[in-house]
């Protein structure tokens, strides 16, 4: 599928009508898949973030279906949430793409790809930091939207206050790398952002991660330490969103290069 700019130029160009360009526009915007999505192809463009498919709560036919479409229009399909189960589904159904996949236990994000597909030319990067390894599958769907928005990474996992001699070398790494923005990931108690945000220049995104238990447990006592952080300059997302936690730190990075 064209995009904006290519169907814009072609109009200029009077390689087509206005009434073509209409058209085509329309196309671009809505992508009907049945009775089943809606694909928004002009998300990106519009909005500097791409559209991403939330998985958890599709079957893997439809999965399926959803992908393939989004590969066809945009080269690529980015899904949240995969399940191992429908993990394999997709394998077994797409094949002729390139899937990569990252996470652990329930939580995988996936990457398909056409062969065709170029990732966007690199414009900034970020960091990401998780406190534990159970923090690890989410900080994945940062990583990847950031892949895909063309905004590099460098990540640090297991680096949480538990250990806190374990912090030096990546607070050392992100003021070398000059990052724009830094993702941090942590359950229990959700102090690592509040630690990062203290030593560090760049704008800190906090995600309370689902893990914990008992009173609190399960991102709450994460969420309203961060929430309550004494730390200018941290701001927090929902528990568990590390997409958006990832999509709000690459467009500030790409902001930065401009």
């Amino acid at each position: 599928m064209k995009s904006t700019k290519t169907i814009l130029r072609d109009l200029v160009e009077g390689k087509i009508s206005q009434a073509e360009a209409e058209k085509q526009l329309k196309e671009l915007s809505i992508g009907v898949i049945g009775d089943l999505a809606r694909i928004d192809g002009a998300r990106e463009e519009r909005s500097g973030i791409p559209e991403v498919v939330f998985s958890e709560s599709k079957n893997g036919e439809d999965l399926v279906a959803i992908a393939k479409s989004m590969i066809e229009n945009s080269g690529y399909a980015l899904m949240t949430r995969v399940s191992p189960e429908k993990l394999q589904t997709l394998q077994e159904n797409l094949e002729e793409y390139t899937i990569d996949a990252k996470g652990a236990g329930q939580h995988y994000t996936v990457l398909a790809s056409s062969e065709k597909w170029v990732p966007p030319e690199i414009k900034g990067k970020i960091a990401v930091m998780t406190a534990g390894t159970s923090d690890i599958p989410y900080a994945w769907e940062a990583i990847l939207v950031a892949k895909v928005m063309g905004v590099d990474t460098i990540s640090f996992f297991d680096v949480g206050v538990a250990g806190i001699h374990r912090l030096v070398e990546p607070i050392k790494k992100i003021v070398q790398e000059d990052v724009s923005a830094v993702v941090v990931l942590a359950g229990m108690e959700g102090a690592l952002p509040t630690v990062v945000a203290s030593l560090v220049n760049a704008p800190v995104i906090g995600v309370p991660i689902p893990t914990g238990y008992g009173h609190g447990g399960k991102g709450e006592t994460a969420l309203a330490s961060m929430l309550q952080s004494c730390a200018p300059g941290l701001a927090v997302v929902n528990i568990g969103n590390g997409l958006g936690a990832g999509s709000f730190a690459a467009l500030i990075a790409r902001k930065c290069v401009k």
